[in-house]
């Protein structure tokens, strides 16, 4: 199993991250598509190649094409989204909010997939790229779809693992 080989990767001054790699990925109580969905589309967010190479097999295998796909799409389209969503909520500027955003996003009206499902991998990956006002609008949608703060909370912490993994896995590789 790659999950196996890559909390065996992990540090020994990572306990916690491989301890924790295995809780939320193994043990998780999200149906398999969300959870699949969530750990592809945070492995792509993460930008480790390592984390990427050994999670998308497994994802890709525990997906069906659509959703396979959704995944991908959820973390392209939230690299864009998170950078220009939250410039604008950064900028002092608030005319800046007010301005046509001009991006296309339909991926995210016809993603292919659930509607819940596509945005719990959009939350998550909001969530690794830091963009507070995506996380507010996607767990806004995903509360009003009856979504519980469980749920949300599992995908979130499903992506702060994966996060503090890449970044662990990458450090070591440059410091070798």
């Amino acid at each position: 199993m790659a999950l196996d080989e890559l909390k065996s990767a992990v540090p020994d001054y990572a306990k916690d991250l491989k301890l924790n790699l295995g809780s939320v990925i193994g043990n998780s109580d999200l149906p398999k598509q969300q959870l699949w969905g969530t750990v592809l589309a945070c492995a792509i967010a993460s930008r480790s190649t390592k984390v990427l190479r050994e999670l998308e097999p497994e994802a890709k295998a525990n997906l069906s094409p659509e959703a396979y796909t959704a995944a991908k799409s959820a973390a392209a389209v939230m690299a864009m989204n998170n950078v220009f969503y939250r410039t604008r909520h950064l900028l002092s500027d608030p005319e800046y909010g007010t301005l046509r955003a001009g991006l296309r996003m339909n991926v995210i009206g016809n993603p292919g997939v659930e509607k819940v499902d596509f945005e719990l991998w959009s939350l998550a990956v909001s969530a690794i790229n830091g963009c507070g006002q995506c996380l507010d609008s996607h767990e806004q949608v995903l509360r009003k779809a009856g979504v519980d703060r469980e749920t949300i909370q599992e995908a979130v912490k499903i992506a702060a693992v994966i996060q503090a993994v890449g970044v662990t896995l990458d450090s070591e590789e440059s410091l070798a």
